[in-house]
């Protein structure tokens, strides 16, 4: 991947601590990106918070307000409006806290305009913040399977980028995502968290990463050779990208609690076999389960809680 702080591994993907202290041991990274405060709060608890980026905009100034106070580390949050700089402002009279100004880069999504990055962080330097620099997620372009257009993309979301950063100023430019990893020479962080475990989507992109996560689900019902069924659906996968691939089966539809394939080339299964699902989006995914099994040679040797999930 990324070496050392020039990848800020994006926590929502994998939501575990244990997979991050997993992380933070085999590639020196110890600055991690979050999506929720519940992640940033786990993570400062884990004794992960050595420099926390909520890359997410909040109005939690409460929560916000504790997890400064309580000194685990640096903490920096997102603000794109007046609004968001003053919640940042009222955590900050409990401990020290920074910010990026997060710039819309072409996803219509969080981030103020390129041209009004400059007027936050004079309000936010005004108020007794550290401004880092900018954040700018290009999330329209880091999924599109053709590598010439996701260069061309993401060069005309850095170039607005640019503009914001030339008149906010600052260390951190933070950007990108596992589909533009490697693209970026100019950002000074990476915010990649998809490629510790991938998914049918991100496969098509040609990346050099193998699939590390399956949903393994039991098979409860066998219609001669014509289906089987497994008791994994809709409540298993995040199906916003497609519905899960069965592997060496040809799926037919999922459904709230069940899935429902054919054989292909491959023999029945019986009831009770175990099947092995791969999702098409791993993050949502990964949020509808309670823990994930590390698995060597066919043996379980580890188990990692999925415990940053919600709010």
């Amino acid at each position: 991947m990324r070496p050392g702080r020039s990848l800020r591994p994006h926590v929502k993907a994998f939501k575990s601590t244990e997979l991050a202290r997993h992380l933070a041991g085999r590639g020196n990274h110890q600055a991690f990106c979050c999506a929720t405060m519940r992640e940033m709060e786990g993570m400062a608890d884990a004794g992960l918070g050595d420099d926390l980026l909520l890359a997410n905009e909040t109005l939690a100034a409460d929560r916000l307000g504790n997890l400064v106070a309580a000194g685990t580390g640096r903490i920096t949050v997102a603000v794109d409006s007046d609004e968001t700089v003053a919640v940042a402002v009222a955590a900050a009279r409990r401990g020290p806290l920074a910010v990026l100004i997060d710039v819309n880069v072409g996803l219509p999504r969080c981030g103020c305009r390129p041209d009004d990055a400059g007027r936050l962080a004079v309000r936010a330097r005004a108020a007794g913040l550290e401004v880092r620099g900018v954040m700018g997620y290009e999330g329209h372009v880091v999924g599109n399977p053709d590598r010439t257009w996701r260069i061309e993309q993401m060069s005309d979301s850095m170039s607005m980028l640019r503009v914001a950063h030339d008149a906010v100023g600052g260390d951190v430019i933070s950007a990108g995502g596992t589909g533009t990893y490697d693209l970026h020479d100019w950002a000074t962080e990476v915010q990649a968290g998809s490629y510790l475990l991938m998914d049918t989507a991100y496969q098509q992109l040609g990346l050099p990463f193998r699939q590390a996560l399956f949903v393994e689900a039991t098979i409860i019902s066998v219609h001669g050779d014509e289906w089987a069924v497994a008791d994994a659906g809709l409540k298993s996968f995040g199906m916003d990208h497609g519905a899960p691939t069965v592997l060496d089966r040809e799926l037919f539809f999922s459904s709230d609690e069940h899935t429902t394939f054919g054989f292909a080339d491959s023999p029945a299964p019986a009831v009770g076999d175990r099947v092995r699902m791969v999702p098409a989006h791993v993050d949502p995914t990964v949020a509808y389960h309670e823990r994930m099994l590390v698995v060597s040679d066919g043996d379980v040797v580890d188990e990692w809680r999925v415990d940053l999930r919600n709010w």
